[in-house]
């Protein structure tokens, strides 16, 4: 028994662990840009491709992952991501130019694109149901933790050190993620894999690229408001282009069929609201406390860092609060409670006690991780097992989408107050009403969580579960 509860603890660490790298990477390199671009003998402005091109690659191959996992092997797969990943980033550490920079992002990208879906599928087959509400705990920390610590994580390194060692970080802990995915994870894969559906892929990636490229551009002004338009046009029109041929085929890369599974509808549809409105805080949050606050980098670094703190204290809680209260009531409750929390930071403002600032974010982290962690189990409780590659390419896909909506969200919304007010620079006024909106935007949510039957996911926290469904055994 104990060798089986060491080994249901010990996979979601490794997959956190290796997710963690990749939300790490993908923040941390923001606030080296300037260093960067120094070195590189580039403007500023121009190493944001460095940024971009990581999120497209990322967006064409996110629907490719559950196929190749269900071809390969997930251990395989999980395996050969990772040493992507990290082949990725010594490339970006070696780089001398910027285009050398930006192939070696789109290789971490393809690397990363398939350590996320990958690893949650690893988690979906060897973890037992009655255990995936603590093991998922593990998975939301990397999305809450890396985006709050890279950008101080980042100043940290390219203030003592050279900015190479953003990605070199990356190699140690991924050769230790190989080593711990090939002794723990079991090979597991389909025995009968349909052929790739190659149309659905070429649809799916540039849909998706366009949609993830507009929605980084929306009000940062690095391209005109007509070439933001025809990426997000394009990238619906590839989208829509999708679902019909998706209807035709037997085998579609993305498995819309999914969504007459009520428990996945709504969790991707809940989820995606809710965290449209989270999305935009990593980018509003330091602007207001930096720039209208006019706190140091490290002072705004070390508030942040508050909400990775309460996603923290959440990892221990989660399962005892779900099991108590049940999906529904958490979900709905919470949506409310996390939206409310968005609104109140925009009541901040430069003579807030730090101490209030950082009791709010901790809190805010703490029931921001609570929904992530009934989300992402929920999202999975009703789907079949030989369906479960699709359903987390199809996960990972409308996480990347929402992200970068809430990216594009808030800087929009910025651009549209500094207009308004017929200002040149950012204030301390003008956040508030972003805050705001983006609060509503996530509370907005709870109209599709209502819809949840009162039962739902009622699997996953029955306590005699926990007796059957025994958990597959690691190859040694």
């Amino acid at each position: 028994m104990s060798s089986t509860r060491s080994f249901s603890i010990v996979v979601p660490l490794i997959v956190a662990c290796a997710l963690f790298m990749e939300n790490l990477d993908s923040t941390i390199i923001a606030t080296a840009l300037p260093v960067i671009a120094k070195s590189l003998h580039e403007d500023p402005v121009r190493l944001n491709l460095a940024i971009t091109s990581y999120l497209l690659s990322l967006a064409v191959f996110i629907p490719l992952s559950g196929w190749v996992a269900d071809r390969y092997g997930a251990r395989q797969v999980f395996r050969a991501a990772i040493a992507v990943f990290t082949l990725g980033s010594i490339c970006c550490g070696f780089a001398d130019s910027l285009t050398g920079l930006v192939a070696a992002r789109i290789v971490q990208g393809m690397g990363g694109a398939m350590m996320v879906p990958v690893g949650r599928l690893v988690l979906l087959r060897t973890v037992p149901k009655a255990e995936l509400v603590t093991a998922m705990s593990f998975l939301t920390m990397p999305a809450l933790l890396g985006p709050v610590s890279g950008p101080p994580l980042g100043g940290f390194i390219v203030t003592y050190f050279s900015w190479r060692w953003i990605f070199f970080v990356n190699v140690p802990m991924g050769i230790l993620g190989i080593y711990l995915a090939s002794r723990f994870v079991s090979d597991i894969k389909e025995p009968n894999t349909a052929p790739l559906d190659l149309w659905g892929f070429i649809f799916s990636g540039v849909g998706l690229a366009g949609l993830v490229y507009g929605f980084e551009m929306v009000g940062r002004g690095a391209v005109g408001p007509e070439i933001v338009a025809a990426l997000l046009i394009g990238g619906a029109t590839f989208m829509t282009l999708y679902g019909f041929h998706a209807r035709r085929t037997a085998h579609p890369i993305i498995d819309l069929a999914l969504f007459k599974i009520p428990t996945f509808s709504i969790a991707i549809a809940g989820g995606f609201i809710f965290r449209v409105g989270i999305g935009a805080v990593p980018f509003l949050l330091p602007l207001m406390l930096q720039i209208g606050f006019g706190l140091s980098p490290l002072t705004s670094g070390l508030l942040t860092f508050a909400s990775a703190a309460g996603a923290l204290t959440m990892k221990a809680a989660a399962g005892p609060i779900i099991r108590a209260v049940g999906f529904r009531r958490i979900l709905v409750t919470n949506s409310v409670i996390g939206g409310l929390f968005l609104i109140s930071y925009g009541l901040f403002g430069p003579s807030t006690p730090h101490a209030l600032i950082f009791v709010a974010l901790l809190a805010g982290g703490f029931f921001r991780s609570l929904q992530f962690t009934s989300t992402n189990t929920l999202t999975y409780a009703d789907v079949p097992a030989p369906l479960m590659s699709r359903a987390t390419s199809i996960a990972s896909m409308a996480q990347q989408l929402a992200l970068s909506l809430g990216v594009g969200t808030g800087a929009m919304l910025l651009h549209i107050i500094l207009t308004e007010r017929g200002g040149t620079g950012l204030v301390a006024q003008d956040f508030a009403p972003a805050f705001w909106i983006v609060g509503l935007i996530s509370l907005a949510s709870v109209l599709l969580f209502a819809r949840l039957a009162p039962a739902a996911g009622a699997d996953l926290i029955d306590r005699r579960a926990k007796e059957a469904a025994p958990v597959t055994k690691a190859a040694e």
